[in-house]
């Protein structure tokens, strides 16, 4: 018991010790960014309309992934290679286009934090009582409404790497039986895969929507 305690203890040191450096650097990085005056809002909202695109191509590239998959479904002779070849080629391009937003997505998270925690501290520095009550007041509305963000964006995080992994599933099943057999197998998931591909997109939509609205508040201000 004694040995799993000092375990979990060295275990906590460590992680508080690597929090603490990647904020250091972090902090280093934003100070690099502000002398040239480009504040901790100005990153958040550029790493936002990353994310926000970023989701914008993945969705296409799902939906071109789907298309493909339909061409398959509904082959009636021809060239079934290429049609392979073309299935493959949406899916890598989705799946590259997945492990960028991914990418986006923790780092416009991060930088929301800090900035959140920024603007908590300067509007304590704030001696007017009325204007600190505004600062607070538009702080938790963009707080609110990044929330929601978060909550879309996470959902259609867990929702895609089961969708890319059924959809791997079909162009590897494709390309090792080029048959009209195949293509009976293939077809036996088609309606559960369609609808999974659909409604990731909806969860994608609902998150682009949200991240123009945060984008469109901080723009006003």
């Amino acid at each position: 018991m004694h040995f799993f305690k000092v375990v979990l203890i060295s275990s906590l040191f460590l992680f508080g010790c690597q929090t603490a450096i990647e904020k250091a650097a972090r902090n280093t990085k934003y100070s690099a960014w502000e002398i040239v005056g480009v504040e901790k809002r100005d990153l958040f909202k550029k790493y936002l309309e990353q994310t926000k695109d970023g989701q914008e191509e993945t969705k296409e590239s799902l939906q071109s992934a789907l298309d493909k998959l339909k061409e398959v479904y509904n082959f009636d002779g021809g060239n079934l290679e290429s049609k392979y070849k073309d299935l493959n080629s949406s899916y890598e391009d989705a799946q590259s286009r997945a492990n960028e937003v991914h990418d986006s997505i923790k780092r416009v998270n991060t930088t929301a934090a800090d900035l959140f925690e920024e603007w908590d501290k300067e509007i304590k520095e704030i001696t007017s009582a009325d204007l600190r009550a505004k600062s607070s007041a538009s702080l938790s509305a963009t707080k609110k409404k990044y929330a929601l963000l978060k909550t879309n964006l996470g959902k259609s995080e867990i929702k895609i790497k089961p969708v890319l992994a059924k959809l791997k599933d079909q162009v590897l099943f494709l390309k090792h039986n080029l048959n009209a057999k195949a293509i009976a197998s293939l077809k036996k998931e088609h309606v559960r895969i369609e609808k999974d591909i659909e409604n990731l997109m909806v969860d994608m939509k609902a998150s682009i929507s949200a991240a123009n609205e945060v984008i469109a508040d901080m723009e006003k201000e």
